[in-house]
């Protein structure tokens, strides 16, 4: 996967964090005016957690354990009042796609050291399938499969093959379904296709097994 790709997934994942932000402080700014008393209560836990800094530094532990106390009951009225409301605890709170990495794409680890998160590992993989020659799988399967498009005339001269290319497709056909059928055999062969792309009603196709 290039670069180019995860810079451009990094973008969208930028915009959506931006996103779920700009939407908490449009719900806060539509629920403050309804009730200013939730204002009050965050304006208090804001000041409350710089006092807790503070005092951590200071190492006064009573006036910290003064300022827990208070942000509890602060927390509680809080909730009270959204339950009252009929409105989830998380309503004022970002809601972010992902809530483990927060939508960034990457998550904290030990050391200060960041890893890749599974939802970015995800829309990785979900990329590369994208692009690949599989990614159609509900059109482009044995199913839908139609052999009759390569020509069912024999020419040695020019395939090189005493028969025709229909029929050398319904084997190589076989041969999958056999390989698939048997694919967790240890003792079974891989599949090797081999042959130049893009000659149309040319195409012909050798299997090794």
């Amino acid at each position: 996967m290039s670069n180019e790709v995860l810079h451009s997934l990094l973008k969208e994942y930028e915009q959506k964090k931006l996103k779920a932000e700009l939407d908490l402080e449009k719900r806060k700014k539509e629920l403050y005016e309804k009730m200013p008393k939730l204002q009050q209560i965050e304006d208090e836990l804001n000041s409350f957690a710089i006092l807790t800094a503070k005092n951590i530094l200071l190492h006064n532990m009573a006036s910290i354990a003064e300022l827990k106390e208070k942000s509890e009951k602060l927390k509680y009225e809080k909730a009270c009042i959204l339950h009252d409301a009929h409105l989830p605890n998380n309503y004022l709170k970002p809601i972010y796609e992902c809530s483990i990495c927060k939508d960034t794409g990457y998550i904290s680890k030990e050391n200060y050291k960041t890893q890749m998160c599974n939802c970015l590992k995800q829309k990785l993989l979900d990329e590369a399938f994208h692009k690949s020659n599989i990614a159609n799988l509900e059109k482009e399967n044995f199913d839908t499969f139609n052999e009759k498009i390569f020509s069912d005339e024999i020419d040695v001269a020019k395939y090189r093959f005493n028969i025709s290319p229909q029929e050398n497709i319904k084997n190589i056909k076989q041969k999958c379904l056999e390989f698939i059928k048997n694919f967790d055999n240890p003792d079974g062969k891989n599949l090797l296709f081999t042959g130049n792309t893009g000659l149309r009603e040319d195409f012909y196709v050798k299997l090794y097994c």
